[in-house]
């Protein structure tokens, strides 16, 4: 082949790259590192690796609460007003129906045993390793709750969780119903029923997490204030604060998780086009890094054989990207 008739096909190979990018069927072509990954502090580009933003699936009317489930290689999510858990398979990247109806489930976590445990609009509850479903907390004080969003487990068994009342607030995301109860956080035992009231000083307390020590509660306050805010725990049973780590206005956060140099992770969104994704924030509450997303974020959490795939839920879709960090819950 002579010189010429070899940079004539190079260049007509060269021009067929974009047509088989986008054609249908094939996902788009990402450049690395993917821009949509943003460093704003030296702090954060450790964290950064060559890894895509991925869109895993989409369809939802509004995502929420994921959680992993190493042990099966799956993730499951909330679809609150489809009335739906999904389940996600790292397998074959396969999406099917866990349970429906949910009873309007939102935040889920698991336990130390591995069990789902679930806040299922005005209750917790732990589905059995049969597949049962064992209400572990409706009331408090002789009365029903709000509505139960987010939760997460302490080492002692312990299950901490929110009641900011967002599934009583309309018919979208359950059904319209009194407050019976400041919007409020909790502490349950599992074994024992026993409640107890932890904080009421947030105006909307929504998703929540502990430091890697677990001398810390980060909860995210979606009320007025759209702030972080950080409790220090005292015994493993009560807390002193709150002090406020960061504010998101314009936009407002949703949800927290901890990787395991005590970073946070957090959902932000409700300011449109540029607020939309993960804000990274140092411990110190400082911005380190950004995850840009064309949709709202509603949670996310750590997930992966090595606990270092992040997982997120936004408004209608479910994306994840690997970075260079993990996940400080080891379930």
């Amino acid at each position: 082949m002579k010189r010429r008739e070899f940079l004539t096909g190079l260049t007509a190979g060269a021009a067929l790259l974009p047509t088989l990018s986008s054609a249908k069927g094939l996902p788009q072509m990402v450049r690395y590192p993917d821009t949509g990954v943003e460093v704003l502090d030296p702090r954060f580009k450790a964290k950064v690796g060559n890894a895509a933003i991925e869109r895993l699936h989409t369809g939802m009317r509004w995502a929420e609460g994921p959680v992993w489930f190493g042990d099966g290689r799956y993730l499951l999510w909330s679809d609150i007003p489809n009335d739906q858990i999904l389940r996600w398979s790292e397998e074959d990247g396969t999406v099917s129906i866990f349970r429906q109806p949910s009873n309007n489930t939102n935040g889920h976590c698991r336990d130390r045993q591995g069990r789902l445990i679930s806040c299922e609009s005005r209750r917790v509850t732990r589905t059995e390793y049969d597949g049962t479903i064992r209400v572990l907390a409706d009331k408090y004080e002789g009365k029903p709750f709000n509505a139960c969003n987010d939760i997460v487990c302490h080492p002692d068994g312990h299950l901490w969780f929110t009641d900011p009342g967002y599934g009583i607030m309309g018919y979208y995301e359950g059904f319209p119903a009194k407050f019976e109860h400041p919007e409020s956080i909790y502490r349950l035992n599992p074994k024992t029923g026993k409640i107890q009231l932890i904080a009421t000083d947030l105006a909307k307390p929504n998703g929540l997490c502990f430091s890697p020590d677990y001398t810390k509660l980060y909860v995210l306050d979606t009320g007025p204030a759209k702030g972080l805010f950080t409790y220090d725990v005292i015994d493993g049973e009560k807390v002193k604060g709150p002090k406020q780590l960061h504010d998101f206005k314009p936009g407002g956060g949703d949800s927290v998780c901890c990787d395991t140099d005590g970073n946070l992770w957090c959902s932000n969104g409700w300011a449109g086009e540029g607020f939309d994704g993960v804000d990274i924030l140092a411990p110190t509450g400082d911005p380190i890094g950004k995850i840009h997303l064309p949709e709202t974020c509603s949670n996310l959490c750590f997930g992966g054989v090595k606990r270092n795939r992040l997982f997120i839920t936004a408004s209608q879709s479910l994306y994840s990207v690997y970075v260079n960090a993990q996940g400080a819950e080891l379930l």
